[in-house]
C-alpha cells in the first residue's frame, strides 16, 4: 500500500483555533473511515520556534515540529490566518517570518493551501500572482487593494487554481479538506468522512459557492425565516411577491418591509438569489443543458439565466462551468 498522505499544517500566535484543527479532523476521520483500504494522512502541527502557541480564543496548540523542519518532502501544506479586531474593522496579521518562510517551503510542496486570511500571507509571498483566490469577506476588500496581481473573488467557499488552494471563512477549510480527500482518494471516501462528521460534501472538481440562504443569519422559529428556507424548496413555482404575501397572509407592501427588515434585501432580490445559486451549482454539478438549468432553477428561460449571470457575476452561464467545473 503507498505511503500515508503527508500533510502539515503552519500555525502561529493568535492563529484561529479552527482554522487548524477543522481540517485536522477532516484528514484524520477520513484517515479512520478508509480503515485498511487505502492509505489515509498523517497530519502535524508546525510553529515558528517549535513550541506550542495561544490561539485567539486562547487555546493553546501544540507543536509536532518548527517550521524550519518543512522540507519539500510535505503532500500538502496548510497556512492558518489570524486577524486583529479594532475600532476601523478586521485586518489580517502579516507575520514577516511566516511569509519569508512561504517563499522558501512553497516551492517543493505538492499541494499548497491557505485557511481563511492565510490566504494573505500566501498573496504577501507572491504566491498567488496572476491567479483566482478568496479569503474570509471581511478581509477581501483589502487583500484586493494590496494585491492587484491577485484576481480576489468573496464570493467562493473556496477556489482551486491548479497546486494552489485558498478558501474562505473559518470552517470553510473543512470543506476545502473534504474536497482534497475527494481528489485524493475519490468521492466515496469524501463522502463517508462527510457522513460521519454530519457535515455536506464538497465534491472535487467544482468550486463549492457561498450559498445564499446561509449568506443571511438564520432565523428558526420566524415567519420570514419559514418563508425563505419554503422558497428554497420551491424554486420552480411561482414566487411573486403576491403570492409570497398571500403564503404570510400579509400585504405585498408589508411582506416586502419585514423581509427587508429581516434579512437587508428584498423578496424579489432574495428569490432570484436562490435561483441564480441553484443555477451555479447545476452548472458545476451536472452535465445538465443550459435549457434544463433555467428550468430547473426557477429562472425559467436561458435569457433570464444569461441575464441573472451577467448582472449578479458579471459572467456567462457557459464561461462560469469552464471556470468552475
Amino acid at each position: 500500500m503507498l505511503p500515508a498522505h503527508r500533510v502539515v499544517i503552519a500555525a502561529f500566535p493568535g492563529v484561529e483555533l479552527l482554522n487548524v484543527t477543522g481540517p485536522a479532523e477532516v484528514f484524520s476521520v477520513a484517515t479512520r473511515v478508509a480503515g485498511t483500504r487505502r492509505p489515509g494522512y498523517t497530519v502535524r502541527i508546525a510553529t515558528p520556534g517549535g513550541e506550542p502557541v495561544a490561539t485567539a480564543g486562547g487555546i493553546r496548540l501544540m507543536a509536532d515540529l518548527t517550521l524550519d523542519d518543512v522540507h519539500g518532502d510535505v503532500d500538502t501544506l496548510l497556512v492558518s490566518g489570524a486577524v486583529r479586531v479594532h475600532d476601523r474593522g478586521v485586518e489580517p496579521v502579516l507575520d514577516d517570518g511566516i511569509i519569508d518562510w512561504l517563499r522558501e517551503a512553497a516551492p517543493g510542496t505538492h499541494r499548497l493551501a491557505s485557511v481563511c486570511s492565510g490566504t494573505h500571507l500566501l498573496a504577501a509571498a507572491g504566491l498567488l500572482d496572476g491567479l483566482s483566490a478568496t479569503t474570509h469577506w471581511r478581509t477581501a476588500a483589502r487583500l484586493a487593494a494590496d494585491h492587484p496581481r491577485v484576481t480576489v473573488d468573496p464570493d467562493p467557499i473556496f477556489i482551486r487554481q491548479g497546486r494552489l488552494w485558498t478558501c474562505a471563512g473559518i470552517a470553510s477549510g473543512m470543506d476545502m479538506a473534504l474536497a482534497m480527500v475527494a481528489e485524493d482518494h475519490g468521492p466515496e471516501l469524501a463522502l463517508d468522512t462527510a457522513r460521519t462528521m454530519v457535515m455536506y460534501v464538497k465534491r472535487a472538481g467544482g468550486q463549492s459557492q457561498f450559498s445564499v440562504p446561509l449568506a443571511l443569519p438564520a432565523d428558526p422559529g420566524n415567519r420570514i425565516g419559514d418563508l425563505r428556507a419554503w422558497i428554497g424548496e420551491h424554486l420552480t413555482e411561482d414566487l411573486s411577491a403576491d403570492v409570497l404575501a398571500a403564503r404570510l397572509h400579509l400585504g405585498v407592501r408589508h411582506l416586502s418591509r419585514l423581509f427587508q427588515r429581516r434579512t437587508g434585501t428584498t423578496p424579489a432580490a432574495y428569490v432570484e438569489s436562490v435561483r441564480l445559486e441553484a443555477a451555479r451549482r447545476l452548472l458545476q454539478d451536472s452535465s445538465h443543458g443550459l435549457p434544463e438549468i433555467a428550468a430547473l432553477s426557477g429562472l425559467g428561460s436561458v435569457e433570464t439565466l444569461h441575464r441573472s449571470f451577467r448582472r449578479r457575476l458579471g459572467t456567462t452561464p457557459a464561461e462560469y462551468r469552464r471556470r468552475f467545473r
